[in-house]
């Protein structure tokens, strides 16, 4: 299974920017299915850390930075998840990784998008 991340750029502070990241691929040659589906997020000289997941039923879970302004959903039937951000600010500069717990085969990350917030 791979995932490939879209959507990163430069965005003006306080605009709006959507990811998104497709799954695609195997479980070892069967279809597959996926739990969680997640962003994560790291800054220069800074540790990777959770921006938003959602499970497989919708549930979500936010980063306590980024609750009220960002909006993670998914599309089971691709295997798709996004992350609309919205009022972005300088620090949430950061390289975005798509993150998928994928049944029966384990944990997947995208190669990372690039989110550069200017003022």
């Amino acid at each position: 299974v791979h995932l490939v991340e879209s959507g990163g750029g430069l965005v003006q502070a306080g605009g709006s920017l959507t990811l998104s990241c497709a799954a695609s691929g195997s479980a070892f040659g069967n279809p597959f299915s996926i739990n969680n589906m997640a962003w994560y997020r790291q800054a220069p000289e800074k540790e990777r850390e959770l921006v938003a997941m959602i499970n497989e039923a919708g549930r979500t879970k936010y980063g306590d930075s980024v609750k009220g302004r960002f909006t993670i959903s998914r599309i089971n039937a691709n295997h798709t998840v996004y992350l609309r951000m919205t009022n972005p600010k300088l620090e949430d500069t950061a390289v975005y990784y798509c993150f998928a717990d994928v049944y029966g085969v384990g944990q997947e990350w995208g190669q990372g998008t690039q989110v550069t917030v200017t003022s």
